[in-house]
């Protein structure tokens, strides 16, 4: 064996040691946690400011989501334009509604396959809290639920978006930037609220520790980037 297959055999046994010791360390890293730190429960802090703050969180998400649902009603009672710009942008809508359907029914397989993971490594080897393949599930069923949103505002918005720039710039930006800002808003809206539904509900009603509801939040956010990935790869 020369120097360069000897290089490349070492590197190759390194990178599966390393892939181990990662898995070995996501499984196991939240029950070592809650060894070595002392559960830090809802009764032992004030929880003034914790209510204050996740009052601000929840209320800031729905103002959120009805600022997105009044920006979507105004541009949808924009005119459209001409019927030549009409059939274009529903052949459009048509495309991506196709296109959404296909991805959803791929990106489902994967987290059906995942959550039975996640639920094995958390019920099976006790490793992980019992919500964790739900928080994962969760996010990823917000996060296309915001995909598919800012789809539908953006196939709407186009042929009025242009309508609106032939009649003058600053109604087309108008319709632009509002359309535009359904879909942040939408993202922020159900990925504070659900944040919130979680620490509440996990906090306040299920009583768990600290660590573990950061543990769970954290497969919330997994979920949720899990989807903005394979939207990413499918060109959305």
């Amino acid at each position: 064996m020369n120097t360069r297959q000897r290089s490349t055999a070492s590197g190759t046994a390194l990178r599966t040691v390393f892939s181990v010791s990662s898995l070995l360390w996501l499984f196991t890293s939240p029950a070592t946690a809650a060894d070595a730190v002392q559960k830090v429960t809802a009764s032992s802090i004030d929880q003034t400011p914790v209510v204050i703050g996740w009052a601000v969180s929840v209320f800031a998400s729905i103002m959120a989501l009805v600022f997105a649902f009044i920006f979507f009603r105004w541009m949808v009672a924009q005119d459209e334009g001409s019927p030549i710009m009409v059939e274009i942008a529903e052949n459009v809508r048509k495309g991506a509604r196709a296109y959404l359907n296909r991805q959803y029914a791929v990106v489902s397989v994967f987290f059906v396959i995942t959550c039975i993971l996640l639920a094995v490594v958390a019920f099976g080897f006790d490793a992980q809290s019992h919500w964790v393949p739900f928080a994962f599930l969760t996010g990823g069923i917000f996060s296309g639920l915001a995909g598919w949103f800012g789809m539908k505002t953006a196939t709407l918005a186009s042929s009025r978006t242009a309508q609106g720039a032939k009649n003058s710039l600053n109604e087309g930006l108008q319709i632009a930037f509002r359309s535009g800002a359904v879909m942040g808003l939408v993202v922020v809206g159900l990925g504070l609220l659900d944040i919130c539904l979680w620490f509440g509900f996990l906090n306040w009603i299920w009583g768990m520790d600290l660590v573990e509801i950061t543990v769970t939040m954290l497969c919330f956010g997994m979920g949720a980037s899990s989807q903005a990935l394979f939207a990413r790869v499918g060109g959305g």
